[in-house]
């Protein structure tokens, strides 16, 4: 009997694979601290800061967020609040994206995690998640 070649083809993209309270899996990995999730312009993966902490705890600002970052060019950012939605964001940071065209999308994270993968698979997407609250 013949032996049958069985070729198996990945689809490889940039997901997030789970979130639930105090946890987030980025591509396989695991993180349990707060995270911003942003695009690299040179290989098209993305890259994850983690720890991410904010300067004052349930409150995300423009302040918080390292300049380098800010400066990538994206489509949507993406912000999970918590498990309950506690963390508020300000019109100072929401605004900063608007006015660059950028679209904001605010959700308690047990939602936001699943609009970022499917906004990633077409879009540059910047996410922020708090993991707990």
């Amino acid at each position: 009997m013949p032996k049958t070649k069985i070729c198996v083809y990945l689809l490889l993209f940039n997901m997030i694979n789970l979130y639930q309270f105090g946890k987030i899996i980025i591509n396989n990995k695991e993180y349990f601290n707060d995270v911003i999730i942003y695009p690299d312009i040179d290989s098209g993966n993305i890259k994850v800061l983690s720890p991410f902490w904010r300067r004052e705890g349930h409150y995300l600002d423009m302040s918080d967020v390292p300049d380098e970052i800010l400066s990538i060019k994206i489509d949507v950012v993406v912000v999970g609040t918590g498990y309950s939605g506690l963390m508020k964001v300000s019109e100072k940071f929401k605004n900063y994206f608007k006015n660059k065209g950028v679209e904001v999308v605010i959700e308690n994270s047990k939602k936001a995690w699943k609009i970022y993968n499917k906004l990633e698979k077409d879009k540059k997407v910047m996410a922020i998640f708090h993991l707990t609250c």
